[in-house]
């Protein structure tokens, strides 16, 4: 019986009578599945996950292998940009989008729709990494003594987070006129050291001489040490161009330095809160240790090593 004419079905019994089995055959489809079904472009690369920019978050841009946190977001030239910070500190900006990888997988990177969080300092003022959440450690026997309010407030604006992570306090001295009789007073032994910080320590100085005098002190010499800086006063170890200066003024002899230098950068200068004033603006101006002359960096960090070293 030969198949009807205009169909392309068949019956049952014609299938068996021509030797025909409609069932699908059991081997494998040479063609595989619909080539259009899918992302035919992607191929077989790994989609990127759309992920939030949150603040802390480290991610690597791949096009230059730069890794770093997020410090925030932000639009500049109309376009969305992430900043990224590395563990050395330095920043770069990179656009928002694809090309970033967290633990090596591709994401896409949007910016935060809630109010943006303030980033957490990942370093201190005084360039030590920083120590979230970290209380302050019990005082140590040993100290640091400076020569007045003004370098004190300075040494706690730019160390404070690292001395009190180790527990140094810092102390006034009021001048050092009687600086043997301070250290005999503090009686610095094993496991107790000092360290004192002068205002304009050069040779030829009355500062020098007493240095030198107090450095030979016997059974305290080797608890104690010395350090300083050239300046005259402690607000000249600020960069001057801070202030907008290109140099610390010369003042003449016979001249209250800090009167002088408050009436050369036209500020009050007549009495004792004029002089306090004008101090916390130049504080104020001081961010970080970048701020501060090498000089004086060199002598407290070395004094806050001396201090904290092992067995203190």
């Amino acid at each position: 019986m030969a198949p009807r004419r205009g169909s392309l079905a068949l019956t049952r019994s014609e299938c068996q009578s021509y030797g025909v089995n409609r069932q699908a055959p059991s081997s494998p489809d040479r063609y595989g599945t619909d080539v259009l079904s899918g992302d035919w472009r992607r191929g077989s690369r790994p989609r990127s996950t759309p992920t939030v920019a949150e603040t802390g978050l480290v991610v690597e841009e791949v096009s230059s292998g730069w890794v770093g946190a997020v410090t925030r977001t932000e639009k500049s030239g109309g376009v969305h940009v992430v900043v990224l910070e590395d563990r050395h500190g330095r920043t770069r900006t990179f656009p928002l989008g694809p090309g970033f990888l967290i633990d090596g997988a591709p994401v896409l990177l949007t910016a935060p729709t809630g109010p943006a969080r303030p980033a957490p300092k990942t370093r201190t003022a005084s360039g030590s990494v920083a120590v979230h959440g970290a209380k302050a450690r019990v005082a140590r026997g040993s100290r640091i003594l400076v020569e007045g309010k003004h370098d004190a407030e300075l040494v706690e604006k730019v160390w404070g987070d690292d001395l009190r992570i180790e527990g140094v306090v810092v102390e006034m001295l009021d001048g050092v006129d009687d600086l043997e009789g301070a250290i005999c007073d503090f009686a610095p032994e094993p496991g107790r050291r000092l360290g004192i910080l002068v205002d304009h320590l050069v040779p030829g100085t009355k500062e020098s001489s007493i240095v030198e005098q107090a450095r030979g002190l016997r059974g305290f010499a080797a608890h104690t040490l010395i350090l300083g800086h050239p300046y005259v006063d402690v607000w000249q170890s600020v960069r001057p161009e801070r202030l907008g200066l290109d140099a610390w003024p010369v003042i003449p002899k016979g001249t209250s330095w800090k009167t002088g230098i408050c009436r050369h950068l036209g500020w009050p200068h007549e009495t004792v809160a004029d002089q306090a004033r004008a101090w916390q603006r130049i504080l104020g101006a001081v961010r970080s240790y970048a701020d501060l002359e090498p000089s004086l960096l060199a002598s407290v960090e070395e004094l806050i090593d001396f201090v904290t070293a092992p067995g203190t």
